[in-house]
């Protein structure tokens, strides 16, 4: 009671002695709160307040933790990316206006044989306006250096497309330039130099190449049926028929012969022969005199004779680039390749010189139609010559196919083997494979037999 009435009023108290026990020793020394509380000489910077204020740090203040010898090596790269973005640039850009400056140079040709051309979807023949074609049709009329951006596409940086079609005799035709790769100079340098020491890779070359492929009689495969009743039904019948016997034919440089036929299939099948018509640096390789006679026109000689080394080769086929390998790869496909290099000015006219051939090529396939239509001697030759090849093929394939049915008849035998043999006992196995090894010495017997 005394105790209780001395807490109520403040009175003193006295605190118990912790006993001296051995087991709670280690915790006899342990240090006080006081001991932890932070001495005066701790920077108040270091805490948060409530202030707001950010804390001092060295990490914020880049200025002050870094110096310029940090940057050494960024000031040394960077001048070298700047100058790879810059040459990029330009190489891209001086391409692209190389193609444009072809197109400008050629679209007036292409105009007057074609329909339509580029990849807008515009018909140059209908009105102005009409389907939204009048920047195209008055940039036709007067070609500038403000190339539309539908006539051609980019495939990559030194590749660039063009199409063209809505002509008779033809259902279209492709035309690829291919340029330098100048965004790029460490790899055409080092091209360069490559093509010097190995045949195999061909030096850097601008050129152009253009494929037509013809109708051949099948207009109905291409173009949809004429509206009943209108103008064009009639102009369809009036159409004379665009139907030719297939050749292969080339008019070629010599600098360019070696490289077609190890790399062409259809040049393969023609025999070289010189002709007195043609320049010296140029030669023939067909597959009859005959045809030879047809295709090698006035105009054509001419038109090579102009263009000069800037002409690699006219090419009239009806047979696969690549060797064919199987049957359905031996369908004729008629059609005319031509390949320029593009001549050094960059300017539309440093290609007056092979405007007349390009000209010629585009206009072909109404010589053809009209003219390559050949004896029955020069056909049946023709057709032996394909008929050689598809008779090959047949054989592969017959040889294959007998493989292949031997093969799984062996499976088949060696299937019912197995299950033969799980079905028996040790004795009976042992049996089974003694009389199968008796059996391949007798036929090894007989094969020595045979050949003594």
């Amino acid at each position: 009671m005394a105790d209780i009435l001395k807490g109520l009023f403040g009175g003193s108290s006295t605190t118990p002695q912790p006993s001296e026990d051995a087991d709670f020793a280690d915790f006899a020394a342990s240090p006080s709160p006081a001991s932890i509380v932070p001495s005066a000489s701790t920077p108040i910077s270091s805490r948060p307040t409530g202030s707001g204020q950010v804390p001092y740090t060295k990490w914020y203040r880049v200025w002050e933790r870094t110096s310029p010898s940090d940057f050494y090596a960024e000031a040394v790269g960077l001048p070298f990316i700047l100058l790879a973005v810059l040459v990029h640039y330009w190489g891209t850009r001086k391409n692209r206006q190389r193609a444009k400056t072809w197109l400008q140079a050629h679209a007036q040709p292409i105009s007057n044989e074609f329909a339509l051309i580029g990849f807008g979807g515009h018909d140059r023949t209908s009105p102005l306006g009409e389907v939204g074609n009048q920047n195209l049709q008055l940039w036709l009329q007067n070609p500038g250096n403000n190339v539309p951006d539908e006539l051609f596409k980019q495939k990559t940086s030194n590749e660039f497309t063009t199409y063209a079609s809505g002509r008779q005799n033809v259902a279209f035709t492709d035309f690829k330039i291919t340029v330098k790769k100048r965004y790029n100079p460490v790899y055409l340098l080092l091209e360069t130099v490559l093509s010097t020491f190995f045949e195999s890779i061909a030096p850097p070359a601008e050129k152009m190449d253009a494929v037509t492929y013809t109708f051949d009689g099948k207009e109905k495969d291409y173009v949809p049926p004429a509206v009943p009743g209108s103008d064009e039904t009639e102009t369809r019948k009036s159409v004379a028929n665009s139907t030719y016997d297939g050749f292969v034919w080339a008019l070629v440089n010599k600098s360019a012969m070696r490289k077609l036929r190890d790399e062409r299939y259809d040049v393969s099948l023609t025999v070289t022969k010189e002709h007195p018509k043609l320049p010296q640096w140029a030669t023939i390789m067909s597959e009859s005199a005959e045809i030879t006679d047809m295709m090698l026109t006035k105009d054509l000689i001419a038109a090579v004779e102009k263009a000069g080394d800037l002409f690699e080769y006219l090419i009239v086929t009806d047979q696969p680039v690549d060797k064919p390998t199987k049957l359905n790869e031996t369908t004729p496909k008629k059609r005319a390749h031509l390949s320029l290099r593009l001549p050094s000015g960059a300017t539309p006219e440093a290609y007056s010189p092979t405007k007349p051939i390009f000209t010629t090529f585009l206009r072909l396939p109404d010589h053809l139609a009209s003219s390559a239509h050949f004896r029955s001697e020069v056909v049946r030759k023709l057709r032996a010559t394909r008929d050689e090849q598809i008779s090959r093929l047949k054989r592969a394939a017959e040889s294959q196919e007998e493989e292949e049915r031997k093969n799984k008849g062996d499976k088949m035998k060696q299937e019912e083997r197995d299950r033969k043999l799980r079905g028996m006992t040790a004795e009976e196995q042992r049996k089974f494979l003694e009389r199968e090894e008796a059996k391949k010495r007798r036929k090894g017997e007989r094969k020595m037999t045979k050949r003594a």
